[in-house]
């Protein structure tokens, strides 16, 4: 899908072979009104166009043997030049940045979203086939980054998880600007403060799972929305979900606890947790 480029705005250049992919992927929800609205852009560019041979091959054999094709360099590193992007050696990473999405890339956090959406370009490589000759993540490449502990048939899905990712962090996307702030994987920033007085539970510093969320009806099914969400108290809701935050963040991700700065209260609301969890 491609998308005119827009002064202020964030332009993605996604290099990859199945540029079609992206048709339908970036025309729905908060990125479509990104795109439409100028806050951000999409360019797809063909790698294939890039080759030179009448078959347009971007694969061949590895070197030492093995199972699968490599993706050439040539014509990654032709693709890339025709965006007019600087040289890796020259290049101002606060300006622009070239990523290799790779299944041995450092790990795609909400961290890396934010650096990524204070860049106005970024420039997304989509790998494909066993993998992508290793020059191009050296002499090209300005990290590379994998969305998880798992192996994609190719890099287009991860180039449209890191766009989606990125873009709903831009100022103006969402609804509500703290909406990015105050959800799972939150990251420190000074400019993060809530705009209104409601009970935040989990601070954009916080780096713990979001709370439980509960919308009408107060019953479903039998199933009745905690009375503490019910009775106005603040003070009270605001206790409750910082509880819930570490309980599900406990129980689902206990590797974020030895990342984040808990507070002495939440080291108490853990041990209680985990006597809970043993009783």
């Amino acid at each position: 899908m491609d998308s005119p480029d827009t002064p202020g705005g964030l332009r993605f250049e996604i290099v990859t072979i199945f540029p079609r992919f992206f048709d339908s992927v970036l025309s729905y929800g908060v990125v479509s009104r990104a795109l439409r609205t100028g806050l951000a852009s999409v360019v797809t560019t063909d790698l294939r166009e890039y080759t030179t041979d009448r078959h347009r091959t971007v694969d061949d054999r590895p070197f030492g043997g093995g199972e699968g094709m490599v993706m050439k360099p040539e014509p990654i590193f032709r693709a890339v030049a025709s965006l007019g992007i600087a040289p890796k050696q020259d290049r101002d990473l606060t300006r622009e940045t070239v990523i290799l999405l790779s299944a041995q890339g450092e790990r795609f956090t909400q961290a890396v979203a934010h650096e990524l959406a204070a860049v106005a370009r970024v420039v997304l490589l989509c790998g494909r086939y066993e993998g992508v000759d290793e020059r191009v993540a050296r002499h090209l490449c300005d990290r590379e980054l994998c969305v998880g502990d798992y192996v994609l048939s190719g890099g287009e899905l991860a180039a449209a998880v890191v766009v989606d990712a990125v873009t709903r962090l831009l100022p103006g996307v969402l609804g509500n600007a703290d909406s990015a702030h105050y959800e799972s994987f939150g990251v420190a920033s000074d400019s993060m403060r809530p705009s209104d007085e409601s009970p935040r539970a989990v601070s954009a510093a916080a780096g713990l799972l979001d709370y439980p969320h509960y919308t009408r009806p107060a019953e479903f099914d039998g199933v009745p929305v905690p009375e503490v969400l019910l009775n106005g108290d603040h003070a009270e809701i605001k206790e409750w979900r910082r509880q819930q935050a570490l309980a599900k963040t406990l129980r689902n991700r206990p590797d974020l606890l030895q990342q984040t700065t808990l507070t002495a209260e939440d080291c108490v609301r853990l041990e209680r947790l985990r006597r809970q969890a043993v009783a």
